[in-house]
C-alpha cells in the first residue's frame, strides 16, 4: 500500500464526512467542487467542521484517491467510510432525498 493510499486510507476512516476537492470549502476551486460543497451545505453539513481535501496541493493524493475509488474525477465524497460518489451522484442523491437521510439530516 502507498503512503498515499495509506493517508487517504486513515482520513477517509477517521472522518464521518470526508470531501476530496478542488480548492476548499471556502474557495472551490471547480464548478463540480463548488456544487458538492452546496449540496453539503443545503443538508445541513457545518463547513467548519467538514474535512476538505484539496487534491491540488498534493498530486500524490490527486492521482491516489482516483486509484483508491476506483473513480476517475474529484470531487469525492466519503461519509462514514464509505464511498458515496462525485458532484453528479450527489446532486441526484439530494434530489431524492437520500442524500439528506444518509447525512443526518432532515428532508427538504
Amino acid at each position: 500500500m502507498s503512503e498515499a493510499h495509506q493517508h487517504i486510507d486513515q482520513l477517509v476512516k477517521s472522518n464521518d464526512v470526508v470531501l476530496f476537492m478542488k480548492g476548499n470549502a471556502n474557495f472551490p476551486q471547480c464548478g463540480f467542487s463548488g456544487r458538492a460543497i452546496q449540496i453539503l451545505k443545503a443538508c445541513g453539513v457545518d463547513t467548519k467542521t467538514l474535512k476538505t481535501v484539496n487534491v491540488l496541493d498534493d498530486q500524490d493524493v490527486r492521482q491516489g484517491i482516483k486509484d483508491y475509488s476506483q473513480w476517475p474525477t474529484v470531487p469525492q465524497l466519503y461519509v462514514k467510510g464509505e464511498f458515496v460518489g462525485g458532484s453528479d451522484i450527489m446532486m441526484e442523491m439530494y434530489e431524492s432525498g437520500e442524500m439528506q437521510q444518509l447525512l443526518g439530516g432532515k428532508p427538504a
